[in-house]
């Protein structure tokens, strides 16, 4: 009875939480811009070994192409047609990327674009991806198709036609995201088009869907589709298995749409989490490591069972969507390692790893003109190739942080320790922290501008482990640090302030 009333409760939410991970994996990385055939190569070499447990792509629908500025990432989000082409590959090659990683255990979630189409300045003819023509001025896009009809025109009450007043929840919704053309999610033939794209991807084997400007469609409408989705391909997925749905909300509170409205659909992206978290670890604003004790729900997050997590992400990198000045990058290395071994240590969300290209930044008054600049390039504009190092970096402008030691380590740390609750905090104060995940793990940072030098019970079985953050086991020697756990659990740590990396982390597998 109880199952029956959640059920009713909670209709097709509960199911979509779920991100259907393989063997006790755990994180999700965000291949940002990657070709699906570097996805495929990546799944293989690197991401199955190292125990990641899928990859958030960009979105595989055609999209418009853009001369000026040229060939901005955000044409990506500019749909033309549902078509599988676009500039990360064609639709055979999209077919094998899946295919392939889902053969080794490494699911694929779809960035999906489906509030609206390119903007109404987009022009008309076939400069995009796959050379279908449309005209944005008349809505026509026959590739769908969609015509005038199918867009919300007569229901958005601003004299633009474009979103004025954040306030206005009916604006927010049924005008237009930065002129961008809304779809009329309300009518049956939209919603059956959207659903029909969706469960072209399921049956092809993807594990679920990024669900891009959730907050610009009415919650009753996304419940509407989902509703039509397949269950996942029984190939790769126990059967009727649904979809993992997370959804894009920036709520940084305070805002008329709220993420509340939507958890019950799926989880949702909790931007409050590295905004907060880039205060703590910059120690703005008289933030210190020694407040995230009651990390999570404590700090007015959402529900762990409803977060996806993460320190930075696509837009908020560039100062684009929420989170500020405190969001903390790849440009930031030393405290980006930090901040990212504290979300995959700590047991709140489902946390997910940024996977970036660099870029000429050109501040002008604290805004970087070149915030548009698409992934590394040739000169024609299709996408080069992901390079790999002897020494596993990546080359070619493309950062891959998911490859940076100390994040890969911190990956394969959240998978030894999952399950396991938040034990033995230990603080100075200050912005000297350390936990433990039971008795499989424990993590001790140095974020003050003084030396560590303390001994805590870590909880866990004593021998000697090896700190998986300045080197690795490999085979029975470590190449790092070596951490001496005695039998009463209490070890020795001294993390100097001037460290490459001011933090240590050991794991039951990480045991010499």
């Amino acid at each position: 009875m109880k199952l029956f009333i959640l059920t009713t409760l909670f209709g097709l939410g509960l199911p979509q939480h779920n991100p259907h991970f393989k063997h006790g994996r755990t994180t999700i990385v965000h291949l940002f811009e990657w070709r699906w055939s570097d996805i495929a190569a990546e799944c293989e070499r690197f991401l199955a070994p190292k125990g990641f447990g899928g990859v958030q792509i960009s979105p595989p629908n055609e999209h418009i192409v853009l001369d000026n500025p040229w060939r901005p990432w955000w044409q990506r989000y500019q749909p033309i047609s549902y078509n599988l082409c676009s500039r990360s590959g064609s639709e055979k090659e999209f077919i094998d990327m899946v295919t392939r990683c889902n053969n080794v255990g490494v699911n694929i979630y779809v960035d999906a674009v489906i509030n609206h189409m390119c903007g109404s300045s987009g022009g008309e003819g076939n400069h995009s991806s796959c050379g279908s023509w449309f005209s944005a001025s008349k809505k026509d896009f026959p590739s769908v198709p969609y015509s005038a009809w199918d867009f919300n025109i007569n229901k958005c009450r601003t004299a633009t036609g474009n979103i004025e007043n954040y306030g206005d929840i009916a604006q927010v919704r049924d005008c237009r995201l930065v002129s961008l053309l809304d779809l009329a999610l309300e009518k049956d033939y939209v919603r059956a088009k959207v659903a029909e794209f969706m469960n072209k991807l399921i049956d092809l084997g993807v594990a679920g869907f990024r669900v891009d400007a959730c907050k610009h469609m009415w919650p009753g409408d996304l419940e509407n589709v989902y509703g039509r989705l397949h269950n996942l391909n029984s190939t790769w997925f126990p059967n009727h298995s649904r979809p993992f749905i997370f959804q894009e909300v920036i709520d940084m509170g305070g805002e008329a749409i709220s993420s509340r409205e939507y958890v019950h659909l799926g989880r949702v992206t909790e931007f409050k989490y590295g905004a907060k978290l880039g205060k703590v670890f910059r120690k703005w604003q008289e933030e210190k490591l020694c407040y995230t004790r009651t990390w999570g729900e404590g700090w007015g997050f959402m529900s762990d069972g409803n977060a996806v997590v993460f320190v930075d992400n696509h837009d908020n990198q560039r100062g684009h969507g929420g989170g500020g000045s405190s969001i903390i990058t790849f440009w930031d290395a030393r405290l980006y390692k930090m901040a990212v071994g504290y979300m995959l240590a700590h047991p709140y969300g489902v946390a997910r790893v940024m996977s970036s290209y660099r870029w000429n930044r050109d501040f002008v008054n604290g805004k970087d003109q070149s915030d548009w600049l698409g992934p590394p390039s040739n000169i024609n504009g299709s996408t080069k190739a992901v390079p790999v190092n002897p020494d596993q970096t990546c080359g070619d402008g493309w950062v891959c942080e998911h490859r940076w030691r100390q994040i890969t380590n911190m990956a394969i740390f959240r998978n030894v320790v999952n399950g396991q609750p938040h034990t033995n905090w230990w603080d100075n104060q200050s912005n000297q922290v350390a936990f433990g995940r039971g008795n499989r793990g424990f993590i001790v940072f140095n974020n003050d501008g003084w030396d560590l030098d303390v001994t805590l019970n870590t909880g866990m079985p004593g021998g000697t482990y090896c700190d998986v953050i300045s080197g690795q086991k490999d085979g029975n020697r470590c190449t790092g640090k070596q951490i001496l756990v005695r039998n009463d659990g209490n070890a020795l740590f001294k993390i100097s302030y001037t460290d490459e990396d001011p933090f240590v982390a050991i794991h039951a597998e990480s045991k010499l």
